[in-house]
């Protein structure tokens, strides 16, 4: 009887690209979860030096961090009332106003977002200004991280301190310098809601000389500052 030998077959060639493929990626995720969760922890504690939207402002940058507790309360409630009245209730995202945002942008005009203070945190933190689906992935991944490893006051305190404020003008401490020359710890409620008026689009709006839609919402936001108080809707930070 006859017995054929055969020799082993060897891997396909793409079957070895797709082997070290796939082992570079793995890595690449790794990594990218080891230090985004190390940076999240880190952020906790220590106030985040810089970030690329301000590494890539072309008229540079002005900041200076200030612990929230030496930030006026008028400051927080009006960002609330101005940016995300459910602040202290949701879990990072607001179901209803990302509807609301999709919904209105589907009948066309000027692109709205339904951005949570969380989610402008995670991004302005950890990642960089503009859309795709990409960006809007990390920036919910970076949303649950900060919900779940800083909690609600740390996120308004990196918020308020990263949160541009004007041209080249960086938290609400400089905001405050610039415009009234004092400190973010002593904003009346109509100064406070002056400087959250321009926080979606900050190299478009002036706190100062405010005319149009920036100084009706400017005195919205003024109006509502009571409410966010006698509400309770800063309860997880008060």
């Amino acid at each position: 009887m006859a017995f054929a030998f055969l020799k082993p077959s060897r891997p396909a060639k793409s079957q070895g690209r797709a082997w070290r493929i796939g082992w570079f990626v793995g890595r690449a995720i790794v990594w990218f979860l080891a230090i985004s969760v190390g940076l999240v922890l880190l952020y906790r504690f220590v106030p985040p030096p810089v970030t690329a939207t301000m590494l890539m402002d072309p008229h540079g940058f002005t900041k200076d961090w200030t612990s929230l507790s030496d930030i006026d309360r008028n400051m927080v409630d009006a960002a609330i009332a101005g940016e995300d009245g459910k602040f202290c209730r949701h879990s990072g995202f607001d179901k209803e106003a990302i509807q609301e945002a999709f919904e209105r942008n589907q009948r066309g005009g000027r692109i709205r977002g339904g951005s949570t203070i969380s989610q402008q945190t995670a991004k302005n933190v950890f990642l960089w200004q503009g859309g795709g689906y990409f960006r809007k992935g990390l920036e919910a991944y970076f949303t649950v991280l900060i919900e779940t490893v800083w909690g609600k006051r740390r996120i308004m305190e990196v918020y308020l301190n990263v949160a541009e404020t004007g041209i080249g003008t960086y938290g609400v401490e400089a905001g405050a310098q610039r415009y009234y020359r004092k400190s973010a710890a002593r904003l009346s409620a109509v100064e406070a809601a002056r400087i959250a008026a321009v926080f979606p689009l900050p190299k478009e709006r002036a706190v100062h000389g405010a005319s149009g839609f920036t100084r009706r919402h400017g005195n919205a936001i003024a109006s509502r500052i009571g409410a966010v108080r006698r509400d309770g809707l800063d309860t997880c930070i008060y």
